[in-house]
């Protein structure tokens, strides 16, 4: 099947070549001349080419008939190379793509939580039991034991196959209500990895309450990336993130986030914020995060099921549509004076990106990922975590659900119809299974609206790529 993607954006002119990735930056006159292709029976010239050049002329009155004859010499040129209307082969090895090797492990160190947010998919944190709070009073079930950790790390290991390189996510709840399980872990992952031929790489997520100098200087030792938890400015996130008292947050956790960041210099790390439809203007709570110094920014679409009034609709699509537009021009503009930052879902390699396997798979939820409970309970990720119907096992005996992970293992942009005819299918591998089967009621289906924002998040993206090309 072959398929390109056109649009306009920020004053250019944009050709996606979807299955080679190919991205070609034009003039309106180029640009018309390949939207006018696409109506061609299968994309070929032949029989045609004097119908097109006479349109072109028609449309064009400057232009000779040698300047277009010149134009569709360029493109059948870049037919030829495989760069424009080439074929998707990648369908045939689809179902030959399955992974089993476990690579990384989101470890739910805490079913409690010391916040109480208006949105969180995990019910306060608790996943539907536990209380807030200090670790102090937090029943015992409710946190993960040293043995139960130990007992994870080992089953990543015996189940990650030939790979070296594993993952370690220490989420929760609140982690830090956990800190000393979280150190122990680490400590005894380190144990073992030179006997077991591995080396492990661990991230923390965290509202930032807990953290201190302790935290900060084990973080700056062990902790590859650290995940901070902060809406942006103060009133939008006191809205959302609230203490247990109903108090806001942000004056609690930014001077710590700041220290940390500081301490770290350079060192992984992100300023992770949510936006709901209480704030569609997020583009001013990114900024506002950026002016605060920080550069590596992340604002996620709120998760939400049925009718939440925080959740969006279709509707709120165009307005969401030009605050990321917006948002794109804006960092192309700080560049230029020296003050850019990072936005994740603008961070796209274009010259190696994901491997085969990843572009038609996605994540690995399920097979290459999962999430573990602090009783040791092993869910496809952290978002399925509590819905028993996704129950794949535990760390001690193993995985006893193959059917589920057959299931997310078959899941592919081949396996959704939707995807086939998608030209953004090849950057979101899918898209996430928890928000489709929060969606549709399948793993396989899709969340029409999240596909939706993340074509438009792809669409300035490579924008950017192209200004920041243009401008070399």
């Amino acid at each position: 099947m072959y398929m390109i993607h056109c649009y306009k954006l920020n004053g250019y002119n944009i050709v996606l070549d979807v299955a080679s990735g190919s991205i070609h930056s034009v003039d309106d006159v180029a640009y018309d001349l390949i939207r006018a292709y696409e109506n061609l029976d299968n994309h070929d010239i032949d029989g045609h080419q004097s119908a097109l050049t006479k349109q072109m002329l028609s449309t064009y009155e400057t232009l000779t008939e040698k300047d277009i004859m010149d134009l569709i010499s360029d493109v059948e040129a870049l037919k030829s190379q495989g760069k424009l209307f080439s074929s998707d082969t990648y369908g045939d090895i689809a179902d030959s793509n399955k992974k089993y090797e476990l690579t990384a492990l989101c470890m739910n160190v805490s079913h409690a939580c010391n916040m109480s947010c208006a949105y969180c998919f995990a019910g306060k944190g608790e996943y539907g039991g536990g209380e807030g709070g200090s670790n102090k009073g937090v029943p015992s079930a409710n946190l993960m034991n040293l043995e139960t950790a130990k007992r994870a790390i080992d089953f990543l290991v015996e189940q990650s196959g030939n790979k070296s390189n594993l993952d370690v996510d220490f989420f929760g709840g609140e982690p830090l209500l956990n800190w000393q399980l979280v150190k122990d872990t680490v400590k005894y992952a380190r144990s073992i990895e030179s006997k077991c031929n591995k080396k492990f790489r661990f991230t923390l997520t965290t509202n930032g309450l807990l953290i201190d100098d302790d935290v900060i200087d084990f973080a700056n030792k062990e902790i590859y990336n650290v995940v901070l938890s902060l809406d942006g400015r103060p009133e939008i996130n006191d809205a959302m993130r609230k203490m247990p008292s109903s108090g806001g947050s942000y004056s609690e956790v930014v001077d710590k986030f700041k220290k940390i960041v500081e301490a770290r210099r350079g060192k992984g790390y992100y300023m992770r914020g949510t936006f709901t439809h209480d704030n569609m203007d997020f583009l001013n709570d990114i900024l506002h995060m950026a002016n605060l110094g920080y550069k590596e920014l992340s604002m996620e679409p709120v998760v939400t099921k049925g009718d939440d009034p925080l959740g969006f609709s279709m509707d709120d699509l165009p307005g969401l549509y030009k605050e990321y537009e917006t948002l794109a021009v804006e960092m192309l503009e700080r560049e230029k004076n020296g003050e850019g930052f990072s936005f994740y879902h603008y961070t796209l390699d274009l010259s190696g990106g994901p491997c085969v396997h990843k572009r038609i798979a996605g994540c690995g939820v399920g097979t290459e990922y999962l999430a573990v409970t602090p009783s040791g309970e092993l869910y496809p990720c952290h978002q399925f975590v509590g819905d028993t119907s996704f129950l794949m096992g535990d760390v001690r005996s193993g995985l006893t659900n193959n059917r589920l992970r057959d299931e997310f293992a078959a899941c592919s942009i081949y396996s959704r119809e939707e995807c086939r005819d998608c030209w953004a299918r090849f950057y979101c591998s899918g898209g996430c299974a928890a928000n489709a089967y929060n969606d549709s009621g399948s793993i396989n289906g899709v969340s029409e609206f999240y596909c939706e924002l993340f074509k438009k998040r792809i669409e300035c993206a490579i924008m950017m790529n192209v200004a920041r090309q243009v401008s070399l």
